[in-house]
C-alpha cells in the first residue's frame, strides 16, 4: 500500500494538509477506520463529516435506491429529493420562516451566503474573527481569519477581523478574550459599512463565548444594519448537543451555513438557510451550481436528518458529551501533559500543557488507536460521530492517558 501513497504524491498537485499523505484509508464503519497496515483506530477527526457514523446502513441503502430511481437533475429542472431536503431544513431552523440554497462544499455555501448578504444590504464589507476558518475559496479565505492561508493570494477588499472571542494561547482569560473581541467588533461595525458578520457560534474545539457575548453581538449587528451569518459547517446537525450550534447562543442568526456531516459522511453536500425575507437575489445566479439540486446528494441529506431523528442522536450527543467532558476534565487534572479540556456536546478538545508536545501526542494517539485533529498549535481536537458508544469514549480517554505517558518517555 505504500505504492499507493507514492502514486498519490505523483498524481496530485501538492498542497498543505492533503497531498502528499501519511496514510491510506482502507475501510471505515461507525467510529472506526483501518489504514494500509491493517491498523484499526477510532477516528475522532473525520473532517467532522461522520455525525451519523461511517457507512450507516440506512443511508447506504437509500443512496443505492436513489441511484436506481433518479441519479441527476440538470439546471432549470427540479425533483422530489432536493425540494424535500430544503423543506426539512427550513422546518428545523428555529428562527422563523426560511428559504434554502443547496451546494456541494462548505465553501460553496459560504460564498452563497456572502453574495446574498452583499445583495440584501447593498454593502460589500465583512467582519469575522482572527483564527476563524470559513473555507478555501478565495472569497471565504478573504473573509476568514487565517492569515497564513491567504499568503500569495489576492483578497477581497473591506474584510475586517476582530480578535478571537475564544482563548487561543496559553494563559489567556476567556472572559478577557471575549471582551476584547466584542469591543473591537463594535468599533468595526460602527466605523464601516459591513454587510455581514460571519462567525462560528461554537468553535469546532468545543469553545464557547460567555452568555452575554452573542446577544450583545446580535444587538451590535441590528444597530449597524449588518447581517449575522453563523457558520455551523463543522458544528451543526447535533454535534454540540443541539440540532443547531446557534441554539447555545441566545442569538438568532440571519443565515446558517451547514456542510460536512449533512452528506452523511458519504457525499459532499452543503446548505444555506436564510430568513425568508432575504429572498432578494432572484435576478442573479448566486448558487446556480451544476449539482445544486442533485437528487442523490439531496437524498444523503434527507436520510441524515431522518437518522438523527430516528436514533435520537442530538440528545445522545448532549448526554454523551457531558459525561465525556467530565472524564476529560478529570484526566487533565491527573495527567500533567494536558492543561485543560473544552467541550460542547461531542465537539471537544484537550489543551497540551507544553504546546511543543502537540505533534508527539497526536502521533502517539494514532499509534495507540485514536485519530485526532489539531488546532491553535496546542489543542488535540476530538469530533466523534454521535453514534459513538460509552465504551468507545472510555477508550478515547485511556488512549489519551497512554499517549501522554508515551510522549513523556
Amino acid at each position: 500500500m505504500t505504492a499507493l501513497k507514492t502514486r498519490d504524491a505523483s498524481a496530485f498537485l501538492h498542497q498543505a494538509g492533503s497531498s502528499p499523505v501519511d496514510h491510506v484509508f482502507l475501510s471505515c464503519e461507525g467510529a472506526w477506520a483501518t489504514d494500509e497496515t491493517g491498523h484499526r483506530f477510532l477516528d475522532l477527526h473525520g473532517n467532522s463529516c461522520h455525525n451519523i457514523g461511517y457507512q450507516h446502513p440506512r443511508l447506504i441503502s437509500a443512496l443505492k435506491q436513489q441511484l436506481d430511481t433518479l441519479c441527476f437533475t440538470p439546471r432549470l429542472f427540479t425533483s422530489e429529493p432536493p425540494v424535500e431536503l430544503a423543506e426539512m431544513l427550513a422546518d428545523r431552523w428555529p428562527y422563523g420562516p426560511a428559504k434554502v440554497l443547496l451546494g456541494v462544499s462548505g465553501a460553496d455555501a459560504i460564498e452563497m451566503a456572502l453574495k446574498l448578504a452583499y445583495i440584501a444590504t447593498g454593502r460589500t464589507g465583512t467582519a469575522s474573527f482572527d483564527g476563524s476558518w470559513h473555507g478555501a475559496a478565495l472569497g471565504a479565505l478573504s473573509v476568514g481569519g487565517t492569515r497564513d492561508e491567504r499568503v500569495g493570494l489576492p483578497v477581497l477588499e473591506g474584510c475586517h477581523h476582530a480578535p478571537s472571542y475564544w482563548q487561543r494561547r496559553q494563559g489567556e482569560d476567556p472572559e478577557s478574550c471575549a471582551r476584547r473581541s466584542f469591543d473591537a467588533l463594535k468599533n468595526i461595525l460602527e466605523g464601516n459599512e459591513i454587510a455581514a458578520l460571519i462567525a462560528e457560534p461554537v468553535r469546532s474545539t468545543g469553545q464557547t463565548a460567555p452568555d452575554w457575548f452573542w446577544p450583545g453581538v446580535r444587538a451590535l449587528c441590528d444597530k449597524a444594519g449588518t447581517l449575522l451569518i453563523f457558520d455551523e459547517i463543522p458544528t451543526g446537525l447535533g454535534k454540540t448537543g443541539r440540532m443547531f450550534a446557534s441554539e447555545h447562543t441566545g442569538a438568532a442568526p440571519d443565515m446558517t451555513v451547514l456542510g460536512k456531516s449533512l452528506g452523511g459522511g458519504v457525499l459532499p453536500l452543503s446548505a444555506v438557510i436564510a430568513r425568508a425575507e432575504l429572498d432578494v437575489a432572484g435576478h442573479l445566479g448566486i448558487g446556480h451550481y451544476t449539482h445544486q439540486k442533485n437528487p442523490v446528494l439531496a437524498r444523503a441529506g434527507i436520510e441524515t436528518l431522518q437518522i438523527l431523528d430516528a436514533e435520537n442522536l442530538v440528545a445522545a450527543s448532549a448526554d454523551k458529551g457531558l459525561d465525556a467532558l467530565a472524564a476529560l476534565e478529570r484526566m487533565t487534572e491527573e495527567v500533567p501533559a494536558y492543561e485543560a479540556a473544552t467541550g460542547c456536546g461531542l465537539s471537544m478538545a484537550v489543551a497540551c500543557s507544553n504546546p511543543s508536545q502537540l505533534k508527539a501526542l497526536k502521533g502517539a494517539c494514532y499509534r495507540l488507536g485514536l485519530n485526532t485533529g489539531a488546532a491553535d498549535a496546542r489543542l488535540l481536537t476530538l469530533s466523534p460521530p454521535l453514534t459513538i458508544s460509552e465504551n468507545e469514549l472510555a477508550m478515547v480517554i485511556e488512549i489519551l492517558r497512554q499517549a501522554a505517558r508515551e510522549a513523556e518517555s
